[in-house]
């Protein structure tokens, strides 16, 4: 299967947009499900950091710890599951659009089971294509209200 992939244009700046959705700490602010999120260690937003994420799935809470294997500043970031029955794979692509005064925002999100995770690949799958979107146009929202 091929990864579920959105995109969005935000008025704001390339700059402002990378900043803010690329920072996992910012997650519980755009995404409803992330609840909340920790840095492992002294790490930062660097490649090789890595950070834990809780997510309320259903009526249930999970956590699990991802990677930033990417971050090319401005343009791309990219992150994914080390752990779990269940991994991610999500990246962040912002592109400018009218000389930077505003941005395009392509993410791109997959997942990989282990072990018995294989068998719930298509459900997770099923629920991210459905509350992924919600979550962009928060982000949308979020930025667009600072300006």
């Amino acid at each position: 299967m091929s990864a579920l992939t959105n995109t969005i244009e935000i008025d704001r700046p390339p700059d402002e947009v990378f900043a803010y959705a690329s920072d996992p700490l910012h997650f519980p602010e755009w995404q409803p499900d992330v609840l909340e999120v920790h840095f492992e260690g002294a790490g930062g937003g660097e490649v090789g950091s890595r950070f834990t994420t809780t997510r309320r799935i259903g009526p249930d809470e999970y956590t699990m710890t991802q990677e930033i294997t990417e971050v090319e500043p401005s343009h791309r970031f990219a992150a994914q599951g080390v752990d779990g029955p269940i991994r991610p794979h999500a990246s962040i692509d912002v592109e400018p659009l009218d000389g930077g005064a505003r941005s395009r925002v392509t993410f791109e999100l997959d997942f990989e089971g282990e072990g018995f995770g294989k068998a719930f690949v298509p459900a997770v799958r099923e629920l991210a294509a459905r509350g992924a979107p919600a979550s962009y146009r928060r982000l949308k929202e979020r930025l667009e209200a600072r300006g």
